[in-house]
Parts: C-alpha cells; sequence; structure tokens
C-alpha cells in the first residue's frame, strides 16, 4: 500500500479555481440540499467531461495507454477531492471535526493502482478509527450520492481498521483490493495504521497462501474467459495474457517481496532489466486497447469483438502490409502481447518456486540454479530433474551444442515432464544459435520429427517450444504465422495455434479417445501407410496463410521446399505437398456437393486417385475442422464426410461406377420390400411407383422407410400437408419431414418459416412424387443436448412450417422480424459475395454457388429469387463458415434441362448477387414461379 501521485499534465485543471466555483454554486442554491448538490454535480460533469476528452486526445497524440490511465485516475482523484471538500463545507460549516470524526478516503483495487479506463470503476474505502459518527455518515453520502448522480460505477465501503483486518484475514478479494490501498485524502495517520496493521497481521506468514489462491483464481478466471490466449475476439481485461494477468503478478511481487513500483522487480530479483521493459511495454498496449475499446463504444467494453477490431486498429494507426490486413496485423500484435505476458508469468512462478531466502539479483539466481545439482536422467549429462521438472544441467549447454535446443523438448516428452521456466528463459535467449546450420542438421530435423509423431503429448510440447520462440526460428515458415489471427467468424484461433491443435487431434485420434465421435477416421487411420506424411501434412497445411495469393497452392510449394530439408524423400515430399494442395477439397465436397450426384464422385475420384490419399485427406480433413474451434466440428459434418468417403471408395476400388443405374434403383426397391414385410406386395408396388428413379438412389433405406411409414400415415389419415420431426444426436442435427401437394412457392416458403422460427438450415432433400406430392426433408442445426427439449423445438419448428404453408403467417414478415445476435456480429465483416454456375459438375444438372455474407433469411431469400427466376432446385446445400454463407443449388430449368445459355446464365447471376448486396430487401411473401421440381 502507497500513496501515489503523477506529474501533472499541463492542460490540469485549476483545482484553487474549481474549488471557489464550487463554493459559489453552492451558496447561490441556499440552503436546500438537494439544489446544492445538482450544482455541484453540473460543475464535476463538466470537468469529467472535459478531462476525459482530454485524456482521449492525448492517447491520439502520445499513443500512450499507461498514461492515459494515469490521467483518468488523477482526473478522479481531483473530482474525489474536491467532492470531499463540499461535502465537509455543508455538514461542518467549515468546523473542525472532532477527535472521533477522522476520516481518511482511500481509492484501492484497480483506482487504487492509480490507473483507471474510462468504464472502470471507482473503488473507495472510508476509513475510520471506529464505529461512524453522523458527521462521517454525512460526509460519506454526500460524497456517494454525487458521485452516483455523475453515473460513475462505485465501489464503496465504510469500515474501521479493525474491520479492514479482519475482512482481509477471511476474504482474498478483500485482502487484495487493500494491498493496492492508496490514500487520496484525510488522515494520514490513520491509512499508515492500516498500512502497519495489514503487514504485520494479514502479510507476515501467509505468502505461499496468497500466491496459490492467486493462481488459482487467475485459473478459474481464463478459463471463463476462454483458456486459450490466442482467441480471435479475446477479454483484453480478463483473458489469458491480458491486464488481469499483468495485475496478478504484481500483486503477487507486491505480498511476496513487499515491492512498491514495477520499477522494484529488477532489484528484487524476479525480473532482469530487459523483462522489467517487457512488462512496462505489454502494460502500456494493453492499456492503450482497452482505453480505445471504452472511449469507441461509451461503456466498460473488455471483449474485443470483430467489430471493435476495424476501429481499434485504424485508431491505432494500423495499415495492410504483405498479405494481412491492418486488423489482422494488429491482432497479431496483440496475440504477441499475450503471449510476452505468458512468459513473465511463468517466470514469476518459476521465482516463486525456486524461493527459500532473501532473493538474489537476476543474474545470480539464473545462474546459480543452472549450476546447482538436479536429479540425474539415464542417457544424457545435459539435463537434470529438479523440483519435478525438466532443466538444463548447465548454463553452456545449448551454446555447446545447439541440437539441445531440440534435444531438451524430446525428453520433455519422452519423460511427459513439464519444463522448468528458467531452461525455457535459457533456450528463448539463445535463438540466436538457430540458424542455417542448425536448420539443416540431420539429428535436429529427426528429433522434430520425432516430437512430430509422438504418441506422448506433441501438442503440448510443440506449443511449448513455439512459446519459446524455438519453433518459429527452426521453421521459418512457421513463425510467419505465430499470433497471426485470421478476420473472420469460422476461426476461433490464430493460426499457429490452430496448427497445433490439429496434431493434437491426430494424437487423441490415435490414442482411441475420438473412436465414439469420429469412427470411420479412427478404423482407417492404423492401416494409413505413413504417419509421418500425415502429421507433417497436418503441421504445414496452412502454414501459408496471410499471403496474397492461394494458401494452398503456396503452402505446397513451401512444402516441396521444407520437407527435403527435414529429411523426407521425394514421394513423401509429393504426397504432403498434395494433401496441403487439396486439404480444403474433401470438406467443401461433402459440405456444398450433391453426394448422391455419380459425376461428384467422379470428379473427387479423379483428384484424389489412391486409397492411401483417401485415407490420409480424411484424417487430416477432420482433424483440420475439430482444430478450428468449439462447436465447428459436429456429426452432420461427420456424416457428409464418411458418405463422401465410402462412395469415393467403391469407385477408387473398381466397383460402384460398373453397376448399371437401373440395376441400382431396382435393387434399391426390393430393399425397402424386405424391410416392410408386413405391407402386401400391390401395397409396397403402390407405393415403388410414387417415387421417380432420383428417390431411389439417393436414399438411403432408413430413410426410405420412415418415408413411407410417413407417407402411409398421412395418406390414411388423409392429410395432404404432413410433418414429422426426428431427432439424431450423432449427427448434432434434427430432421424436419415435409409432405405436401407440389407448388412452386413450396421450398422457398419451407426456409422462410425455418429462418422466421429461428432454425438454422444446414441441408435440405427434396423430392416430388408421381402424384404432385412434394417429400422434403429439411436438416437444422441441433439446438438442445437433451433429445425431449429438441423434440419440442422441433414440433414448433414444424407448426410454423405448417402454419406458413396453409397462409396463415405472412413469411417476408415474419423473416424481416427476425433478430439475431448474429446480424449485429456480421456488421464487422465486407466480404464479396460471389455466384458461379458450373455445368460440369453434375450430368444433369447446372450447379450454382453462391457465396456472400451471411444474415437471418439469406436462404429464403435466395430460393425465392431461384422461383422468380423460373428455376427448378433438385437439391440445395448450405453451409456456413462463420460469417460466411455458401449455398448450392442443383437446378434446372422448367423443361428439366440445364441452363446453357450465356445471356441466361448472366440473369441468374445478376439477380442473386442484388439478393448477396440486399438490395432487393425482403423478397415478396408470395414469390410467383416455381423454386423445385420433381426429382427425375
Amino acid at each position: 500500500m502507497a500513496s501515489t501521485s503523477h506529474p501533472t499534465p499541463a492542460d490540469a485543471p485549476d483545482r484553487a479555481a474549481l474549488e471557489r466555483a464550487l463554493r459559489d454554486a453552492v451558496a447561490k442554491a441556499g440552503s436546500d440540499a438537494a439544489a446544492q448538490r445538482v450544482a455541484v454535480v453540473a460543475i464535476l460533469r463538466d470537468l469529467l467531461t472535459e478531462g476525459r476528452e482530454a485524456a482521449r486526445a492525448e492517447l491520439e497524440r502520445e499513443r500512450d495507454g499507461l498514461r492515459c490511465a494515469t490521467r483518468l485516475s488523477d482526473l478522479m482523484d481531483l473530482v474525489v477531492r474536491l467532492l470531499h471538500g463540499v461535502a465537509v463545507g455543508m455538514s461542518g460549516g467549515g468546523a473542525q471535526p472532532l477527535a472521533s470524526e477522522r476520516l481518511a478516503v482511500v481509492a484501492v483495487g484497480g483506482y487504487g493502482r492509480g490507473t483507471l479506463a474510462p468504464g472502470s470503476d471507482v473503488d473507495l474505502l472510508f476509513l475510520l478509527p471506529w464505529k461512524a459518527t453522523p458527521w462521517t455518515e454525512g460526509v460519506v453520502e454526500t460524497i456517494l450520492y454525487a458521485l452516483w448522480d455523475l453515473k460513475l460505477k462505485v465501489g464503496h465501503s465504510t469500515r474501521t481498521v479493525d474491520e479492514c483486518i479482519r475482512e482481509a484475514r477471511a476474504d482474498m478479494t478483500i485482502r487484495t483490493a487493500l494491498l493496492e490501498a492508496r490514500l487520496l485524502l484525510g488522515d494520514a495517520q490513520l491509512f499508515s495504521e492500516l498500512q502497519d496493521r495489514y503487514d504485520r497481521e494479514v502479510v507476515q506468514g501467509s505468502a505461499a497462501q496468497f500466491v496459490a489462491e492467486k493462481l488459482a483464481e487467475r485459473e478459474r478466471r481464463v478459463n471463463r474467459a476462454g483458456s486459450s490466449r490466442y482467441l480471435v475476439e479475446p477479454n483484453v481485461k480478463d483473458g489469458k495474457g491480458g491486464l488481469r494477468d499483468l495485475n496478478t503478478l504484481f500483486w503477487i511481487a507486491k505480498y511476496v517481496y513487499r515491492v512498491r513500483d514495477t520499477a522494484d522487480l529488477v532489484q528484487a530479483g524476479l525480473f532482469d532489466r530487459e523483462e522489467r521493459e517487457l512488462f512496462r511495454r505489454c502494460e502500456e498496449f494493453l492499456w492503450r486497447v482497452r482505453c480505445e475499446m471504452h472511449f469507441v463504444t461509451g461503456r466498460a467494453e473488455e471483449r474485443l469483438t470483430f467489430d471493435l477490431q476495424r476501429q481499434i486498429a485504424e485508431r491505432i494507426g494500423y495499415a495492410g502490409h504483405g498479405g494481412l490486413s491492418s486488423i489482422e496485423r494488429f491482432m497479431k500484435r496483440y496475440f504477441l502481447v499475450a503471449k510476452d505476458v505468458g512468459d513473465l508469468t511463468a517466470i514469476v512462478c518459476a521465482a516463486l518456486e525456486a524461493r527459500h531466502a532473501k532473493p538474489r539479483p537476476m543474474l545470480d539466481r539464473l545462474v546459480g540454479r543452472l549450476r546447482r545439482k538436479g536429479k540425474s536422467i539415464a542417457d544424457t549429462a545435459d539435463f537434470v530433474i529438479e523440483n519435478e521438472r525438466l532443466t538444463v544441467a548447465r548454463s553452456d549447454v545449448f551454446a555447446r551444442d545447439p541440437v539441445n535446443l531440440l534435444r531438451l523438448f524430446r525428453y520433455a516428452d519422452r519423460l511427459n515432464r513439464a519444463i522448468h521456466p528458467d531452461a525455457t528463459r535459457l533456450v528463448t535467449r539463445s535463438l540466436k544459435l538457430v540458424d542455417s546450420r542448425l536448420r539443416n542438421d540431420r539429428e535436429a530435423n529427426r528429433i522434430f520429427l520425432e516430437l512430430l509423431t509422438s504418441r506422448n503429448a506433441p501438442e503440448t510440447v510443440l506449443r511449448r517450444m513455439n512459446e519459446s520462440g524455438l519453433l518459429g526460428r527452426f521453421v521459418p515458415e512457421f513463425g510467419r504465422v505465430v499470433a497471426m489471427m485470421q478476420f473472420n467468424m469460422y476461426h476461433h484461433y490464430t493460426v499457429d495455434e490452430h496448427l497445433l491443435r490439429s496434431i493434437g487431434v491426430l494424437a487423441e485420434l490415435e490414442a482411441g479417445r475420438l473412436k465414439d465421435e469420429l469412427p470411420v477416421a479412427h478404423e482407417i487411420l492404423p492401416s494409413v501407410r505413413n504417419r509421418l506424411v500425415l502429421a507433417v501434412a497436418l503441421f504445414i497445411h496452412d502454414i501459408a496463410k496471410g499471403r496474397p495469393e492461394d494458401h494452398s497452392t503456396a503452402g505446397a510449394r513451401i512444402a516441396r521446399r521444407l520437407c527435403p530439408r527435414l529429411g523426407l524423400s521425394e514421394p513423401e515430399t509429393d504426397t504432403i505437398a498434395w494433401l496441403v494442395e487439396h486439404h480444403l477439397l474433401m470438406s467443401t465436397v461433402a459440405q456444398s456437393r450433391d453426394l448422391s450426384d455419380p459425376k461428384t464422385i467422379e470428379t473427387f475420384s479423379a483428384v484424389v486417385q489412391s486409397l492411401e490419399r483417401l485415407k490420409m485427406l480424411l484424417v487430416l480433413t477432420v482433424c483440420d475442422i475439430k482444430a478450428v474451434g468449439p462447436g465447428v466440428w459436429n456429426g452432420w459434418k461427420g456424416q457428409l464426410l464418411r458418405t463422401l468417403y465410402w462412395e469415393t471408395e467403391i469407385v477408387l476400388a473398381g466397383g460402384h461406377s460398373s453397376i448399371d443405374r437401373a440395376q441400382r434403383v431396382k435393387r434399391s426397391q426390393e430393399e425397402l420390400r424386405r424391410a416392410l414385410p408386413a405391407w402386401s406386395d400391390a401395397e409396397i408396388d403402390a407405393y415403388v411407383a410414387r417415387h421417380y428413379p432420383a428417390y431411389w438412389l439417393k436414399v438411403d433405406l432408413p430413410r426410405r422407410v420412415k418415408h413411407a411409414n410417413f407417407l402411409f400415415g398421412a395418406e390414411r389419415e388423409m392429410r395432404s400437408l404432413a410433418t414429422e420431426v426426428a431427432t439424431d444426436r450423432f449427427r448434432g442435427v434434427t430432421e424436419l419431414t415435409v409432405t405436401a401437394p407440389d407448388h412452386p412457392r413450396l421450398l422457398a416458403i419451407i426456409t422462410g418459416a425455418c429462418a422466421a422460427a429461428g432454425a438454422n438450415i444446414v441441408d435440405a432433400q427434396i423430392f416430388t412424387t408421381t402424384d404432385g406430392m412434394a417429400l422434403d426433408t429439411i436438416f437444422i442445426r441441433r439446438a438442445f443436448d437433451q433429445d425431449e427439449d429438441e423434440l419440442r423445438r422441433g414440433a414448433r419448428v414444424a407448426q410454423h412450417i405448417e402454419r406458413a404453408l396453409k397462409g396463415e403467417i405472412r413469411i417476408a414478415e415474419a423473416v424481416a422480424a427476425r433478430s439475431t445476435e448474429r446480424a449485429g456480429n456480421l456488421k464487422a465483416f465486407q466480404l464479396a459475395p460471389d455466384v458461379l454456375l458450373d455445368n460440369a459438375l453434375s450430368s444433369r444438372h447446372t450447379v450454382i454457388e453462391v457465396s456472400g455474407l451471411d444474415r437471418p433469411g439469406l436462404l429464403y431469400e435466395l430460393t425465392t429469387a431461384l422461383g422468380k427466376l423460373n428455376l427448378n432446385i433438385a437439391s440445395a446445400h448450405i453451409a456456413t463458415f462463420g460469417e460466411k454463407a455458401v449455398d448450392v443449388f442443383y437446378v434446372t430449368d422448367l423443361t428439366g434441362s440445364k441452363v446453357t445459355h450465356a445471356s441466361r446464365q448472366a440473369t441468374i447471376r445478376r439477380q442473386l448477387l442484388e439478393v448477396l448486396h440486399g438490395r432487393e430487401g425482403h423478397a415478396p411473401a408470395h414469390p410467383p414461379r416455381p423454386a423445385r421440381a420433381a426429382s427425375r
């Protein structure tokens, strides 16, 4: 605890003039206390407004976030002191308070540190010698009421010294707040008594407890905010690597080492001067970002959301360069700062762990520990185990043999030991040893590949290498993507973190922990002939992100250059380059193509060419998607990938394509006949005749059985309009099956009803029967974990569809009225819309791929537009990648033919682009022409 003051800015308000103005205002208001307070608050409101504007201008001019925070704290000090003077005058008319009316006004918590963001809480302690008197109550109330009238968020307490000590012993939050206590005004002797007793009765003998509590509290906090420091929408205050982590480090240092200022951290032996300067730079940058966020939003916004990233990057002065946008460059700096905060945390934890006596200066402490004898390791004299952690035996281990930089991490992996932070620091300080000679060293590259393919914890060890800086230096191409974020809603992590997580998914898959979630990948992985090729491809599949050219193509070039250096053969290099170049192919085909169309499988098979490549591509794809972020992988994507895998395997093995289409239709019909033994031959024959051949080729047997029973039940009950709901927990979707008389507006109405009900469509199977009935299955993303809840929700959506088809709901108005949080987030993104028409992807249909910025009701607007264009939709495939929607429609014209005329294609493209641009607004409630067709 200390009383701290800051240099007075040249444009600081004149306190004496303000005091005179306040006295005059109070006098003019007469004896009416309410009128006096109104007058005082008006003056102070102007003071705060002008002071904040001055701080904002200085921040823009000087770009010093810490200076801004201290200036705002000084401004609040002035307000509190002025209010105290007014309160004393109003309560006592200038008379001296009695001995029993001693009062100290103390800033605590963040305010006690002498730093405030524009939206920060103002935490005050009103310190008394014993219980409150009417005089002290009056002064405190006057101050607080005025602060509340100023719309400030005030945290306050009124306690005696005894109460402070008692509460601090019992409550860690109060103990921490008092650790930062700073006298603003009042009785200095009373504050000094609190300081002395706090040190003597609270701190003494409790350092270990405080440290344990603070580190545990930090763990809980970062888990709430998101356990990775590489989340693309980080919490600047409470997230991992944020300001609260720096606060925690300083709290620990103050409590254990009794330092008063960050400058004392060097003398205490916690940091060297370079690390102290790093602490200061991190603190300044994070405060600058936080203050800018509060100024821009006008509130205490701590999450650096996508819409804020653009504004803050611009205000701080970042510009696009080298393939990275201004936002991506700004966020890369942010994540590098967060990593530095993590390094500082590790340094402090190591010092606390080793502290047995008075700390020595940093260099002595470090060298002394490196020379201390630890537990030896069987086959090396260079590394030892100390305090259950792996560390170096001597300080020259890396200088003597730079390959030891990699060996350190190999032993950590083999022995399943954490690396001592001091050893990690020595790695960071030895990075200059990583030169072309080490990068081309055969032993070093062999060790690296061993780490990459480890069956222990490769993700953890590689992350430690990355945090030390070694990974980016040893593989410079990887170094380019360290801390690089992608400005989109799809990717949750920075590029380097995503790549490391993908290696972790592969290790989990190999360990059998994902066999239920990824059954096919789990089954085929042991049969992959070259596991090393797969691991390297995963490690570098996104390594070319942030370049002006396509990252898949550029990544393949990097693979051809990097893999020989790592010691891989020419055939291995070729396979890795192919996997990197095509690492998005399987996901794209599975999610946006008609997998029942033979042309889709034929085209995909022609690219893949071999079963071995197909296996590796499937495993790479699932690892890639699962590593994108929480909730991105789901059972529906898994089902699509499995279908594509099995269909392609048959073709590559020389099967499927040789079976005649008519034979496959007949076989499908016979399967249904055997699956419905209770049906008579006449009933089966009549039902079979209701479906066109495409139905029998596209729908799997379980769903064919469900459809038969569903249509039979609707016919028996004489319902021309019927719906059915079923959940699929494994695939993470809910199926809505709809039958109704076919008509031009049907699909648009169904998609609009789903949008209005808040249901997210992921796919659709569309059929028309020979007797003019529609049979559509709409797959919506699951919203609830429990089947009972999801079935109720599905029934509500189905009811919405039925009401819409009966004309009881005006769809366009319902879609327009539907507001979601997602729509607000999307405003931060700028995405060029695109419409592609392709007649080579299908034998019978024109494939229209529409991509652009997602928004509520987009699918409804697109299907409506296709209806107005007189196009029949045979199937629709809906995919969303964060803010980007990619919707694919297989269509024909009204004659059942492909759209081949150039002018017709241009019209389609133009009108769909108008929808994507939002120029049409919401489509009319009754679109005029067909939006579907019989699947013949």
